[in-house]
């Protein structure tokens, strides 16, 4: 036995399910950035770790995603090992995807990121896996099911109170509609302090969609997809709120229970 075996080789036998063997696995895209590490200066797969504690902990299990070239087998093969997904947020989604030009203030197209999360979507889409999009991912799901998305906020709404810059979040309080998935989720008043970050947001609005937030203004803060028992996009970034895991302890509490559909069907596990 070496120093490695140790702790497995003393650990008791398991009888039964255990809360950590029930715990659903939750996929979060990210992105690849040039990174520096020491010696090294590469291009690495990118995520903020408030993701990671977002999910866990409210008792899931954090698996990240890196961009990655799929075609619609293998985008279903990993949306059939997850029990939840997640879409961060990041960068400009390409504007060629919903018919547009580029506004002179959208970002550079991060095609690998685009084709990626798209595929990655509709598997998940198909298969009604647990999802939440935060920001970009909340305007990914518009896009992907035939929506589009206003380019720069401030020619709509007169200045940049959105996106301040300098990692400043602008913090406003959301109330959501009644009777939706997310109002079910927040509970108690149906309310959320907002963390905002976005010089883009949805526009027109997809046919399946609902929208259940707009701010005081009018911009959609959140919407989500009524057919599927948990699909949800919020404009805001709740993985900077440590103090209020709601929405995240929605979406895990949903893929713990797709989790077990899943694992009572041989057929489709992996």
């Amino acid at each position: 036995m070496n120093d490695f075996e140790a702790p497995f080789a003393s650990a008791p036998p398991a009888s039964g399910a255990s809360p950590a063997s029930d715990a659903p696995l939750i996929g979060i895209t990210s992105y690849l950035e040039q990174a520096q590490t020491g010696v090294w200066d590469v291009r690495a797969s990118f995520l903020p770790e408030v993701y990671l504690r977002a999910v866990t902990d409210v008792g899931g299990i954090a698996i990240v995603l890196p961009p990655q070239a799929v075609d619609r087998r293998i985008a279903r093969r990993i949306i059939g090992s997850l029990d939840g997904l997640i879409m961060a947020g990041g960068a400009d989604i390409d504007p060629r995807r919903y018919g547009q030009t580029a506004h002179e203030r959208t970002g550079a197209p991060r095609e690998d990121r685009d084709a990626f999360e798209d595929a990655l979507l509709r598997a998940a889409l198909e298969t009604e896996l647990p999802f939440l999009g935060i920001c970009r991912g909340a305007q990914l799901l518009n896009v992907t099911l035939g929506g589009d998305l206003i380019q720069h906020l401030p020619d709509r709404v007169g200045d940049e109170r959105y996106q301040l810059g300098d990692a400043r979040f602008t913090e406003v309080e959301i109330e959501v509609d009644p009777d939706t998935r997310i109002a079910e989720v927040l509970g108690n008043g149906r309310r959320a302090l907002a963390p905002l970050y976005h010089h883009q947001a949805i526009d027109r609005v997809a046919d399946p969609l609902i929208v259940t937030s707009r701010t005081a203004d009018g911009v959609i803060e959140s919407v989500e997809l009524p057919a599927s028992p948990f699909c949800v996009g919020v404009q805001w970034h709740p993985e900077e709120r440590e103090d209020d895991r709601r929405l995240f302890a929605g979406l895990v509490d949903a893929a713990r229970v797709h989790r077990r559909i899943r694992l009572s069907r041989p057929e489709e596990q992996l």
